[in-house]
């Protein structure tokens, strides 16, 4: 399967280690106040805070086809998080044009 998306993702966490370290903190929060969060909510939160300047990275790099790997990844990592975010099946890429013979 051709997976830019993916590739994206881990290069983008890779050198963003702050967006998860982030993302963790909001759903904890969240957890424990016993009420149920999308990770979408959590994406728009992020870009907030860097707006309002809490935050330091580039609101733009936040590019929404992350989302649902970084619930995945929380969920895959974080034991109280198991099962926490509503996910879909990921769906292959479309092949891109210049792709097709």
């Amino acid at each position: 399967m051709n997976d830019r998306i993916q590739r994206a993702f881990e290069e983008f966490h890779r050198k963003n280690p702050q967006v998860y370290d982030q993302l963790l903190y909001l759903a904890r929060r969240y957890h424990k106040s016993g009420r149920k969060v999308g990770i979408k909510h959590l994406w728009e939160v992020l870009r907030w805070q860097e707006f309002i300047g809490q935050l330091s990275f580039d609101v733009y790099k936040l590019n929404n086809n992350f989302t649902s790997r970084y619930a995945r990844l929380l969920m895959e990592k974080e034991r109280e998080l198991k099962g926490y975010f509503e996910i879909r099946r990921l769906w292959p890429e479309p092949l891109d044009r210049r792709e097709v013979g």
